[in-house]
């Protein structure tokens, strides 16, 4: 797997420097309470405080040098009242997403309680003063309002860094695209809208740059690989040397074209492989185990859904997966998720070992492709789709549910999931429908809705639960 490096996060935490007169020591008392709130925050997040912003002048050299360092995103912290003013220019020249909570020292007001104590817990209107200006003004945040020593606290800068990260990712993202299917309506888009809105730039290029890269790799390479499947995987016994090192050479040649182009995602449309006549296998196998590295990927040259799954990877704790829905399971209230064979493997449950498999594939008109089965992780879960509307209008459809343990289907030679909404079965299929998404989906372990949603209000999408 990619390593996905900690999100970095400059912590803002703002004062009013008119209070040192009245309160010697105030300042230094509450910056020793800012870094207990870095110290909190550093097993999701690397945390930078660089002392507190007591003036106009402080708060914009803080917002600027965080802007500099490229972080991935500031959260706003009231130490005792501050001024609205003093931060709205610095917003103004801000590239950063923000956040803003609303915490304190102590839990409680308590009957000994003299002006100094109730001064450096009174940052809920300083608060309210700065988030009236940042509504007003259209900065997207994100906010937070309870007790310091709260899980929920340290979960919302967790939810709040991976989005600001995985935004910032977007924003530099490239997906390399082999070819799109003709008539399928709802991979279409305005890839300059996509561009401006998501971030992600759309590279269209060749399967000969796959196939020059195929040409490069010894046999060394290739058996090295194949003795790293034989340890992670149970092979099927008719699955042969010479398909399996096939399966082997499109895998490496596509990691070395995404390497070499520095994409961070892919799609292909199956068709180009067969009419190209220099491959013998589709690539289900690569697309597999490039998921499972890391690499978003989705089929039929849907570049949106790609970018998703790159974006899922960054978002949550297992990685995503691409799939889409097959059928509706009436008896477990659940549905069944399948696509021609592709899945991120990374995510299998881990009572199961992954099996590869020899597997016989009519379409495409090719040789067998070896195809890597699995269910995933039995649990909590998050579906999503990108879906494009009129112009450059994007809807972010998402669902959270449950995945199943159901494994048991003999006959079925693709990885498969089964999955139960929270909404319930026809409920979440209706609301998909009427809320245009798409039929190519992100599915990712954990509930990561929160995440999706912060990231939606940073693109200024609409966010619509299924």
């Amino acid at each position: 797997m990619r390593k996905i490096e900690k999100p970095k996060i400059g912590l803002l935490g703002l004062m009013t420097d008119g209070y040192e007169p009245n309160f010697p020591g105030i300042t230094a008392r509450q910056e020793n309470y800012a870094r207990e709130l870095a110290s909190l925050f550093s097993g999701v997040a690397d945390v930078d405080f660089p002392g507190a912003g007591l003036n106009r002048a402080s708060i914009e050299q803080k917002v600027r040098t965080f802007n500099e360092r490229q972080y991935d995103g500031i959260l706003i912290v009231l130490l005792t009242y501050s001024h609205a003013v003093y931060l709205q220019h610095a917003l103004q020249d801000n590239r950063l997403p923000i956040a803003l909570a609303v915490i304190q020292p102590d839990y409680a007001v308590k009957s000994e309680y003299v002006e100094l104590d109730l001064t450096v817990n009174q940052g809920i209107h300083g608060a309210q003063d700065n988030a009236n200006m940042i509504v007003r003004s259209g900065f997207p945040c994100q906010f937070f309002a309870g007790e310091r020593h709260d899980p929920r606290l340290v979960g919302f800068v967790e939810d709040f860094a991976r989005a600001a990260m995985t935004y910032r990712a977007l924003r530099g993202m490239k997906v390399g695209v082999l070819s799109r299917m003709c008539g399928m309506g709802d991979i279409l888009v305005d890839d300059m809208a996509f561009y401006k809105n998501i971030g992600v730039e759309i590279c269209n290029d060749t399967v000969g740059s796959v196939y020059s890269r195929m040409q490069g790799l010894t046999k060394a390479q290739i058996d090295a690989q194949i003795e790293k499947d034989r340890a992670l995987f149970t092979i099927d016994p008719k699955l042969g040397y010479e398909s399996h090192a096939e399966a082997v050479k499109l895998y490496l040649g596509f990691k070395q074209w995404l390497t070499d182009k520095g994409f961070d995602a892919f799609t292909a449309q199956f068709d180009i492989f067969g009419d190209d006549k220099r491959f013998r296998q589709l690539p289900l196998y690569a697309a597999s185990q490039l998921m499972a590295d890391g690499f978003g990927y989705a089929a039929e040259g849907d570049f949106v859904c790609a970018a998703m799954v790159a974006a899922a990877h960054r978002l949550g704790d297992g990685g995503g997966n691409f799939t889409e829905m097959y059928m509706m399971d009436f008896e477990q209230n659940a549905i069944c998720f399948c696509h021609a064979g592709e899945g991120n493997w990374a995510t299998h449950r881990k009572d199961v070992k992954p099996r590869l498999i020899d597997r016989y594939l009519g379409e495409g008109g090719l040789e067998n492709p070896p195809t890597l089965m699995f269910t995933p992780e039995v649990g909590r879960s998050t579906l999503t789709s990108l879906a494009p509307m009129s112009g450059d209008r994007f809807r972010l459809v998402v669902a959270t549910g449950d995945v199943l343990p159901k494994n048991d289907l003999v006959g079925c030679e693709m990885p498969y999931i089964f999955w139960r909404p929270d909404s319930g079965m026809t409920n979440c299929v209706e609301n998909w429908l009427r809320a245009g998404g798409t039929h190519h989906e992100v599915i990712s372990l954990g509930d990561v809705s929160s995440r999706w949603k912060m990231l939606c209000d940073l693109w200024g999408a609409e966010f619509v639960r299924a």
